[in-house]
Order: structure tokens, then C-alpha cells, then sequence
């Protein structure tokens, strides 16, 4: 297989697959490291290919979601209460796309999550404790940009006035 061949595979396999797939995943079904997928996924973005990497793996996002409006919300807590502000946007409707900060030398830091579910939170936050990494927030004292996506503005303001009451949305 050569080297063009191997990243078509590897788009091919991360459009049509139904849950997010990790770089070790297939590395060993294409027979290479894990490092030649990393690179051949970077490849795939610069040429315009929209392929998230999450903490759970490589996905693409549903084409019928560009309908729903993106929103940034600037939020501040403790690493102790993501799971309360994650499970708050959540449940109001909300998918959590990414989390920024604003690092004070290498400028804004930007991870992509795909947060839509309970579950999708639980796993996160699993894998978080097990290879015990700090979340984003302990770089700028707990103050980070979630994007999000939302189907209406009734759950927009669900969430922000949720977050209000927890103390959790930054706002003015």
C-alpha cells in the first residue's frame, strides 16, 4: 500500500466510522505506528479534511449539525467542577466541541472534545484520571472558552443561566 493509498484508507475509515477511532486502533489495522497515523491525520487537516482529534479519537463531525449555531462561552472554575459544567451543557442540549486557553507564551491552546453525552463526559474524564493529565484550565487559574453547539436558543439560555447559578459562566 503506498503511502496515498494508506491516507485515503485511514479517511475513509475515520467518514464512515460511527464512534471516534484511535491512532493505535489503526495503526495496527494498517500495519504502521502509531506515529505515521498521527502524521498522515495532520496531512488530512492541512489539505482541508475536517477530522477532529479527541481524547477518545479521530472523528468527523455529522454534516446535518452545521444547521445548529456555535456559540463561545468563557467560563472560570476549579478542575474539580469540569464534570459539573460539562454535565450542565450537556443536559441542557448542548454538544461541547472544544475547550480553549489563552497559554501566556505559546498564545491560545485549543483541544477538540465532541462532548455530547453523559457517557461521552464519564469516558473523558476516565481517561483523564488514568493517565492523571490537568485539564487545560490549571493554565489560566481556571478560565477557558468552551465552544459549543446548540439546536436553538431556548437551550443556549438554559445553559448559560444554569452556569450563572453554579457560578461557573464569565461574563461582561
Amino acid at each position: 500500500m503506498t503511502t496515498e493509498e494508506r491516507r485515503a484508507e485511514v479517511l475513509r475509515r475515520i467518514q464512515t466510522a460511527d464512534q471516534p477511532l484511535t491512532g493505535t486502533r489503526l495503526s495496527r489495522e494498517l500495519g504502521v505506528s502509531r506515529q505515521i497515523i498521527v502524521g498522515d491525520v495532520s496531512i488530512l487537516r492541512a489539505e482541508g479534511q475536517k477530522i477532529f482529534a479527541t481524547p477518545r479519537g479521530y472523528i468527523m463531525p455529522a454534516e446535518d449539525n452545521h444547521k445548529q449555531p456555535l456559540v463561545s462561552l468563557v467560563c472560570q472554575h476549579t478542575a474539580e467542577n469540569m464534570e459539573t459544567e460539562l454535565n450542565t451543557i450537556i443536559d441542557n442540549g448542548g454538544t461541547v466541541l472544544d475547550v480553549i486557553v489563552e497559554h501566556p507564551v505559546y498564545g491560545p491552546l485549543k483541544s477538540d472534545l465532541l462532548l455530547k453525552s453523559r457517557r461521552d463526559i464519564k469516558n473523558f474524564l476516565t481517561k483523564m484520571k488514568k493517565c492523571q493529565a490537568k485539564p487545560l484550565l490549571v493554565v489560566t487559574g481556571g478560565v477557558h472558552i468552551h465552544t459549543i453547539r446548540v439546536p436553538d436558543e431556548d437551550s443556549l439560555q438554559a445553559i448559560k443561566q444554569e452556569l450563572r447559578n453554579k457560578s461557573i459562566l464569565v461574563e461582561g
